[in-house]
């Protein structure tokens, strides 16, 4: 092993473990969005606050239902219906009732978030299925997932006025599992945001466009 091996080990794999703290996090945060502050825009996005956390809470749910079959898919999504209520809204499977109003909305994201962690602790490690960024195993979709509820936790706390930063470690980790080829060098929740085309890094732009390498590492 070389000096620079031993010297920067490679980081742990990201876990359920990592993806409960993650939405918790958020919940924490959000629970203190006042009432009112839900028909907002959501960040830089096309979507208001409730739409944002309707497609959070169906990234989650997406993420579960499809390692859920006993051999995944590996060339397709499960056929869901996905569907927006608007032009120009997120096309999702899951909705929260709106007469429950924003608690019963946080708890749908609860809700999807608890699904994804237990088919993260439940899936052997050896299974794969697919996504459109590459197919992955359950560490990968405990990588996504924490990514989503990172990055539009960030967009909701922007359009709601509210502070988040979440833990460097757990955002070097999911960098290093989804963006191999992000600066290593730079905060890992800058570097997060810019990866994800939303901020700026050390004079390099945001990128246009932007996807992560969901594949299974060796």
């Amino acid at each position: 092993m070389s000096r620079s091996a031993a010297s920067h080990p490679a980081p742990s794999p990201v876990g359920a473990d990592d993806l409960d703290l993650a939405v918790r996090l958020a919940l924490a945060v959000l629970r203190k969005a006042p009432p009112a502050a839900w028909d907002g825009k959501a960040g830089s996005l096309e979507w208001d606050c409730w739409e944002t956390v309707e497609h959070l809470s169906d990234d989650l749910f997406a993420y579960a239902v499809q390692l859920g079959p006993r051999k995944p898919p590996l060339d397709t999504e499960v056929p869901f219906v996905w569907e927006s209520r608007r032009p120009g809204g997120p096309e999702v499977t899951v909705r929260a009732d709106r007469k429950a109003g924003p608690a019963g909305l946080l708890q749908v994201l609860e809700a999807s978030g608890a699904l994804l962690v237990a088919m993260v602790r439940t899936t052997a490690p050896e299974v794969r299925a697919y996504h459109v960024f590459g197919v992955s195993d359950a560490a990968g979709f405990a990588a996504m997932g924490v990514v989503e509820t990172l990055v539009h936790t960030h967009d909701l706390a922007q359009g709601i006025g509210l502070d988040w930063n979440p833990p460097a470690d757990l955002c070097a980790r999911v960098l290093a599992r989804l963006f191999p080829d992000a600066p290593a060098a730079t905060d890992p929740w800058t570097t997060l945001l810019w990866a994800t085309g939303r901020a700026e890094l050390d004079g390099r732009p945001r990128p246009a466009t932007w996807r992560w390498d969901g594949t299974v590492r060796a």
